[in-house]
C-alpha cells in the first residue's frame, strides 16, 4: 500500500508539474501576446500622432501661404496709392499754373506775370515742406559731406580756409525726414 501512496504522490507531483508547465506556457503565450499588441499599439499610437502633426503642419502652412500673399497685395496697393495724397494736394498747383498761363497770354507787364509765378511756386515749396521735403539750405563755406552732397567738380580755392569746403552750389539738395531723396551737386575748393 505504501507504494501505491507513493505512486499516487509521484502521479499527483508529475499531474501538478505538468498542469504548472501547461499555466507556464499558457503564461508565456499570453506574455508574447502582450508584448506584441504593446509593440503594435505605440507605433499604431505614433503612426496617428504623425498623421495629426502633419496636418497641422500642412494647416499651418496654409495659413502663412496666405497671410503672405496678403501681405504682398496690401503691400502692392499700398505702393500704387501712397502717392495718391501728395498728388491730390499737388492738383491745386496746376490748377493754378493754367490759369497763370491763361492770364498771362494777355498781360504786357512782365513783373505782374513773374510775382504770380512767384506765388505758385511758393505754395508749391510749402505743399512739398508740409509732406515733411526740406532743402538742404546754407552749404556754401561749410565742409564737403560725401554722405550728403555730390561733388561734381573742384576749382582752386579762393583762399586757404576754403580747401576742402563746398564754393558753389550748382543743384540743390532734398531730405525726406532724414533720408536723402537727392543729393546736393556741389562744387569744392582744392
Amino acid at each position: 500500500m505504501e507504494n501505491n501512496k507513493e505512486e499516487l504522490r509521484e502521479n499527483e507531483e508529475v499531474l501538478d508539474q505538468q498542469e504548472q508547465n501547461q499555466e507556464n506556457s499558457e503564461e508565456q503565450e499570453l506574455d508574447q501576446e502582450q508584448v506584441e499588441q504593446e509593440k503594435v499599439d505605440p507605433i499604431v499610437k505614433l503612426e496617428g500622432e504623425l498623421a495629426e502633426m502633419k496636418d497641422k503642419y500642412l494647416r499651418l502652412y496654409s495659413d502663412f501661404e496666405n497671410f503672405r500673399k496678403r501681405n504682398a497685395k496690401e503691400r502692392l496697393d499700398l505702393i500704387k496709392t501712397a502717392s495718391e495724397e501728395v498728388l491730390r494736394d499737388l492738383l491745386p498747383v496746376v490748377d493754378d499754373f493754367e490759369r497763370a498761363f491763361k492770364a498771362s497770354e494777355n498781360e504786357e507787364d512782365a513783373q505782374k506775370v513773374r510775382d504770380g509765378n512767384q506765388l505758385i511756386f511758393h505754395k508749391l515749396v510749402k505743399i512739398l515742406e508740409s509732406k515733411g521735403l526740406k532743402v538742404m539750405e546754407d552749404l556754401i563755406g561749410k565742409p564737403f559731406d560725401a554722405d550728403m552732397q555730390e561733388a561734381i567738380t573742384q576749382i582752386p580755392a579762393p583762399s586757404e580756409d576754403m580747401k576742402g569746403k563746398v564754393i558753389d552750389v550748382v543743384e540743390k539738395g532734398y531730405t525726406l525726414g532724414d533720408k536723402v531723396v537727392r543729393y546736393a551737386k556741389v562744387v569744392t575748393g582744392a
